[in-house]
């Protein structure tokens, strides 16, 4: 991953899309990492990734309380005793 200055992409912002477009630009403001400039398509890949993360999560969470007795029933009048 190539680290550039916030100066340098600031000043060479056409050239940093195009670099972004083959890797992830890392960009540093005072020697500290604040930003990484990413193509769309990889944001795209990362996004998707997350979201079915989630879902596996939410899926596994879910078969974990059904195993311990959760229903749909008890979820609606536990959730009512919270109002």
């Amino acid at each position: 991953m190539t680290t550039v200055s916030a100066t340098h992409a600031k000043q060479n912002f056409a050239a940093m899309l195009d670099q972004s477009q083959r890797e992830p630009v890392r960009i540093q403001r005072h020697e500290r990492d604040v930003a990484v400039l990413i193509s769309a398509e990889e944001y795209e890949r990362i996004h998707k990734m997350r979201v079915e993360e989630l879902i596996r999560l939410s899926e596994e969470n879910g078969k974990y309380a059904e195993s311990q007795g959760m229903t749909d029933e008890l979820l609606a009048k536990l959730l009512a005793d919270e109002e």
